[in-house]
């Protein structure tokens, strides 16, 4: 059974310090009252299974010395915050203020950030570094061992994971960017300036989609070469794509089966496609696969989509009775379509069990499965900057649509429905720029 809030504290600052940052102290301002700072604003919160609302809370404040209040100019919605809309992540409770990507201004600085000052431009990473553990210090961010206190997460993964903004208490518990003000753990450590020459409509995207795609590829290791499959055409493998091409593959092939690949071959056209809705009777992915690759199959087998998405009606029947959390059906075919010692990447979010594993053509035919996990944002976003700057990546084709914080709880449903042709979005605030060249213009829901 879940511990207490006070025990979990209690138990977590034994070998951390009692510094360590709880899900007690980060939760929702309203939440918890501890946190509320002077004024309101509106954010998006998360209130049961497949619902949504603008609400408003309470402005968040200054809790720690290393703390920065953030004035929130461009937030998103990502395929991942639609397992939290299901209910498929753990631990939500209903007023959790959700969205882990974000950029903004400098509003209010703690009496310990020397950094930043108010009024600079900045971008946060989606998750929480102390920046001084084992793992921040070698700016593997993502695994940072003081800023997710969530002991039934370290039971189940047999080891912890950082915090993350917007992402139920499973991962911490803290508020989320999907707001007009933010609250920012050790700020000096979570954010990014953005140069004039970037604008936010680029610089949002470096909290989370570009150091998530760019870790899937060089963390499964795309080589010059390479012939490289994706399975999912969102916006992480779309980029993963892109990144993939930057690594020096030879070809890369999309699978999925809805709009996103008509809208793949328009902004891509370079990439082939595979929708796995109109194979003919007696063909599979693997098959497909195997006889576009020249029948030895793809080297790389990227997995951008989750484990949520059952395709089949006896997985779709385990997930419904609670037999399993996530469904092995992507992984199975990207271990059967990869060519002998070929390499399998695992990006998309998967959060607990799977059934029906192919363990036997993993290991007889020495597939490399790699779990990528969450991307480690600080060990990559300066370069990536740099490769916006340098006009290398372009981050505004993945965006769809331009929406305004006060419709995002119908662009969720928008998103969820895959209506309107909608990609990514930017989610712009009261406070945010005019439009940059190149952004869509706003659609009010």
């Amino acid at each position: 059974m879940a511990m207490s809030q006070a025990a979990m504290k209690a138990e977590y600052a034994v070998g951390h310090g009692d510094n360590a940052t709880t899900a007690q102290d980060v939760t929702n301002p309203d939440i918890a009252p501890n946190a509320a700072g002077e004024g309101k604003m509106k954010a998006l919160a998360w209130m049961g299974k497949n619902k949504v609302e603008i609400v408003e809370v309470s402005k968040p404040k200054i809790m720690e010395p290393r703390d920065v209040i953030v004035k929130v100019t461009g937030s998103t919605v990502c395929g991942s915050d639609l397992h939290l809309l299901h209910g498929t992540v753990v631990e939500l409770q209903k007023g959790d203020i959700l969205g882990h990507e974000f950029c903004g201004v400098v509003d209010e600085v703690g009496s310990e950030v020397t950094k930043f000052r108010k009024g600079q431009r900045v971008v946060a990473s989606f998750q929480i570094a102390c920046g001084d553990c084992y793992y921040c210090k070698q700016k593997l961010s993502s695994q940072c061992e003081k800023t997710n206190s969530n002991t039934i997460e370290n039971a189940m993964y047999g080891g912890r994971t950082a915090g993350m903004f917007g992402y139920s208490h499973f991962t911490g518990g803290f508020a989320g960017g999907q707001s007009e003000f933010t609250r920012v753990p050790y700020g000096d450590v979570n954010l990014l300036p953005l140069p004039d020459n970037v604008p936010d409509e680029k610089g949002l995207f470096l909290s989370d989609v570009l150091a998530t795609s760019w870790h899937c590829v060089v963390d499964t290791g795309v080589n010059k070469g390479d012939v490289v499959a994706i399975w999912g055409a969102g916006p992480i493998g779309q980029m993963a794509a892109d990144f993939s091409l930057i690594n020096g593959a030879s070809k890369i092939i999309m699978v999925d089966n809805n709009w996103r690949l008509e809208y793949v071959q328009k902004k891509y056209p370079h990439i082939e496609t595979l929708d796995y809705t109109s194979l003919k009777s007696g063909e599979s992915v693997t098959s497909k696969l195997m006889e576009m690759c020249g029948n030895r199959g793809p080297d790389v087998a990227l997995e951008c989509a989750a484990g949520e998405y059952a395709k089949g009606w006896g997985h779709t029947i385990e997930m419904a009775l609670g037999l399993e959390t996530d469904t092995s059906e992507l992984v199975n075919e990207m271990i059967t379509s990869v060519r002998n010692f070929g390499r399998c990447g695992i990006t998309g979010v998967y959060v607990g069990f799977c059934n029906h594993f192919n363990i036997g053509s993993l290991m007889e035919r020495g597939i490399r499965l790699i779990g990528n996990g969450q991307a480690p944002v600080h060990l990559y976003w300066e370069s990536l900057l740099k490769m916006i700057q340098d006009g290398q990546i372009d981050p505004l084709k993945m965006v769809s649509h331009r929406v305004a914080l006060e419709d995002l709880d119908k662009v969720y449903m928008k998103f969820e429905k895959k209506e309107d042709g909608m990609q990514k979005v930017f989610a712009q605030t009261q406070f945010s720029a005019p439009p940059c060249e190149g952004s869509p213009e706003l659609t009010r829901y």
